[in-house]
């Protein structure tokens, strides 16, 4: 399953790189929005100057399931943390320190 909805749609760099920005305000952090908002943009432009259509489409792929692991793999992490947090005996003490 894809991050967002449409990712099968996509067949440009453009949209690609648009929708991978679109992806990253999905992180939990500011800190990894910028981390993946700056590995987008260096990749965009890395690849920039690509003109064979085959290869577009194999980043294009390999780009859509990168993001579907990382943001998987995120949101498995911050559910357990969640759920760590309110089963430990200190429970929402430890949540509401969090969001302070």
């Amino acid at each position: 399953m894809s991050p967002l909805v449409g990712a099968y749609l996509i067949q440009t760099p453009v949209q690609l790189y648009r929708y991978l920005l679109r992806c990253c305000r999905r992180l939990p952090t500011a800190a990894m929005q910028h981390h993946y908002r700056h590995a987008i943009r260096q990749g965009y432009n890395s690849h920039s100057d690509e003109d064979d259509p085959q290869r577009i489409k194999s980043i294009i792929q390999r780009a859509i399931a990168d993001a579907d692991w990382i943001l998987d793999k995120l949101c498995f992490s911050s559910a357990l943390s969640l759920s760590y947090i309110l089963s430990s005996p200190t429970g929402i003490i430890g949540l509401r320190a969090l969001c302070l």
